[in-house]
């Protein structure tokens, strides 16, 4: 007969399996959208294998998870000694410690947390004259949103470099932050908190780029374009993908379909989400429609670079009709819009 297993003994990737199971397939699809490939495979692996799960062990996964988020939640409403205080008076010293303690790098207060509250015109003021790479360092650690509006605010000069060097940022050392966030902690007056996080990045410059406005980004882009090639290029791939169609207009979708190839379509529809088909199928024909689905059906298996190269074909017409000005991309959230 199985026993229950102490927590203590599972590895983050059973707990993360375990908190699955326990949650259901409909809540836990959702957690898997937002997870990498390699993570929902990882996990999906874990599940299959796990057997069973005894009642005592179930418990004190979700035991641990739900006092995991309640810290957490301490950290974010008024940092890590009011979580601390808190935590100890409910679960004592010694318990409140060990949750603490596992608190993911994720999960964990980010440097310049007293900056992020800052309005972004504050944050302009103080940062603009100060060198290209410290802007890069202290964006780096901001919402995208925060950090597309302060790139929009600094000299124009200074914005395409910035986002360079951003892009090109793997990790900043502890050591060079905690200086950092000295000097500002000084001239904001608030916390100052030190995790050891990866900072910028391509993905992390494409999120800013994707909330700043149009113009910001095509000076941005365009001179990445003439100081390095191959960083534009990389950078443009990831500016729209496939999925992104969904946040199209009908009659944009219209416009983009009636320029792409019938067979890329149903290649690059290969594994796409039901609700990126039905959004697509929506504004073909009931004929056509038909017969891309035909068509999908009776190809079987394909590679993913096919699938891929499919897809950024399409990207490519969108963003092409974006900046020529025949269709119109949601920016920002949706709040605004290029015309």
């Amino acid at each position: 007969m199985p026993t229950a297993v102490s927590v203590d003994q599972l590895t983050g990737r059973e707990k993360a399996a375990i908190l699955l199971i326990t949650l259901g397939p409909e809540k836990s699809a959702n957690i898997f959208k937002h997870l990498k490939e390699e993570e929902i495979e990882s996990l999906t692996l874990e599940i299959a294998n796990t057997q069973h799960v005894m009642p005592e062990t179930r418990d004190a996964v979700l035991d641990e998870f739900y006092q995991i988020c309640l810290a957490q939640q301490y950290i974010t409403e008024g940092g890590i000694a009011y979580a601390k205080s808190i935590l100890e008076k409910a679960l004592g010293e010694t318990k409140a410690y060990e949750v603490l303690s596992k608190l993911t790098v994720s999960l964990q207060v980010r440097p310049f947390d007293f900056v992020r509250k800052a309005e972004a015109s504050q944050i302009t003021n103080f940062i603009s004259a100060e060198h290209p790479q410290t802007i890069a360092l202290i964006l780096s650690y901001l919402r995208p949103k925060q950090a597309a509006d302060v790139l929009s605010s600094l000299p124009t000069e200074k914005q395409a470099d910035v986002a360079r060097r951003i892009a090109l940022m793997t990790g900043a050392s502890p050591e060079v932050i905690k200086e950092v966030e000295k000097v500002f902690e000084k001239r904001l007056s608030s916390l100052m908190t030190e995790d050891f996080t990866q900072v910028g990045g391509i993905d992390y410059v494409v999120e800013i780029l994707s909330a700043v406005d149009r113009t910001t980004e095509k000076h941005i882009l365009e001179t990445l374009e003439i100081e390095d090639v191959e960083l534009s290029e990389e950078i443009r791939k990831k500016m729209f993908v496939f999925e992104d169609i969904l946040a199209l207009g009908n009659r944009d979708v219209q416009n983009v379909l009636r320029e792409v190839d019938q067979k890329d379509l149903a290649i690059a529809l290969k594994g796409a989400s039901e609700e990126l088909k039905n959004h697509i199928f929506a504004n073909l024909s009931k004929r056509l429609a038909a017969m891309i689905q035909e068509e999908m059906d009776y190809m079987g298996p394909i590679r993913r670079s096919d699938r891929e190269e499919a897809q950024q074909k399409i990207v490519n017409i969108v963003r092409r009709m974006q900046d020529s000005g025949d269709i119109v991309v949601a920016r920002g959230g949706g709040d605004d819009v290029i015309v």
